[in-house]
């Protein structure tokens, strides 16, 4: 199937699992070839399907999309280029690994502070106490250790 002959959007959307919405923007932002057309419609080939198919899931696996974007150049540069993406996607491992920790230690922080509603040891409400409460001063520590304090991680 090639982008004379080929799918329309929604097709292109059934086969890859991607909202039509999210093509779009993909194609707007440089992700995605523009289509060929006939008439309104987009047509989309072999190449398209795969190409989104790959962008689809490197987002399922969190790359962002400067580093889809990063990754598609790579792939055009064929085996010169497997060492880079090998760096990248080590890089994004480390992050995800980081994240997997941060969760871990907030999952701990709130089983304690449901354990403690539920053991009724302390008057009120540990969730929903002022910042003083222990819960809160556990996710303070969480936080302050993964990102630097409440605002972005750095």
């Amino acid at each position: 199937m090639d982008r004379k002959t080929g799918i329309a959007i929604g097709e292109l959307s059934r086969r890859t699992g991607c909202n039509v919405e999210t093509v779009r923007y993909y194609e707007r932002i440089g992700l995605l070839p523009q289509p060929a057309r006939r008439g309104r419609y987009r047509l989309y080939g072999t190449e398209d399907v795969a190409r989104l198919a790959f962008v689809r899931r490197a987002r399922e696996l969190g790359f962002a999309l400067d580093e889809v974007r990063t990754l598609l150049g790579m792939a055009t540069d064929g085996q010169a280029a497997c060492a880079d993406a090998r760096r990248l996607a080590e890089t994004h491992l480390a992050g995800v690994r980081a994240k997997i920790a941060d969760l871990r230690a907030i999952e701990v922080a709130l089983a304690e502070a449901v354990q403690r509603c539920d053991a009724g040891e302390a008057p009120g409400c540990p969730l929903i106490e002022t910042p003083s409460c222990p819960f809160c001063q556990a996710m303070g520590k969480v936080r302050r250790a993964a990102f630097g304090g409440w605002g972005r991680r750095r």
